[in-house]
């Protein structure tokens, strides 16, 4: 009697082990795909977050100051650059405790009307300064339609401490109305400024520099 007993009592434990086991196979598989969703989901939100120049690589084309740098779809020119303490407009004055380093650029485009994005200063040890947002973007080149064999001008306006100018070059792109498309064309222009150059320039900013209308 005994020993019936003890068979008795062992029998639905292990039966109730092994349902434990495939309920926790299961539970692992529906983590398992939940995960996954919410991986997709991720990578979704990756993807929609992304810059357009995440989202393809650049066909770069390079040239300097002064230069007419051919980019088929677009060419692009610096013509000079200067540095102020302060931007003045016909809305505000905005002050800076650095610099505001103005490029004026010239384009044209070769088929079709394009805007210019906002350009991006890289420095010689590869940092980036995208175009100050405290300064209006309706003032800048990235608002004005660039025309077929046209010549157009305007200016990009950066706030960077004096340590960004040597070295420094300007990268200028179509703006977001063009597809996007694998190998879109960028133009990088190296300013020609050496540590002297870059010294003077830092060191004798205007007081104001006024985009006045």
């Amino acid at each position: 009697m005994s020993a019936t007993g003890r068979r008795s009592a062992a029998g639905p434990p292990r039966r109730g082990r092994r349902a434990g086991k495939r309920r926790g196979g299961g539970t692992r598989l529906l983590n398992a795909v939940a995960g996954l969703v919410l991986l997709g989901g991720a990578i979704g939100l990756q993807t929609l977050h992304m810059t357009e120049g995440e989202t393809s690589e650049a066909l770069m084309y390079t040239g300097a100051k002064g230069e007419d740098v051919d980019a088929r779809r677009f060419t692009a020119r610096v013509d000079s650059f200067s540095t102020a303490k302060a931007i003045e407009s016909n809305t505000k004055t905005v002050e800076t405790d650095h610099l505001f380093f103005v490029v004026e650029v010239s384009a044209k485009s070769s088929l079709q009307p394009y805007h210019m994005r906002e350009a991006v200063l890289v420095t010689a040890d590869g940092k980036r300064f995208d175009a100050s947002d405290r300064v209006d973007n309706s003032l800048s080149l990235s608002n004005i339609w660039v025309q077929p064999d046209l010549w157009v001008s305007g200016r990009f306006f950066f706030e960077v401490p004096a340590s960004a100018l040597p070295g420094a070059s300007v990268v200028l792109g179509l703006g977001m109305e063009v597809l996007v498309e694998p190998y879109r064309p960028q133009v990088e222009v190296d300013l020609g400024l050496d540590e002297e150059a870059a010294r003077k320039l830092a060191a004798s900013p205007q007081a104001v520099y006024s985009v006045k209308k």
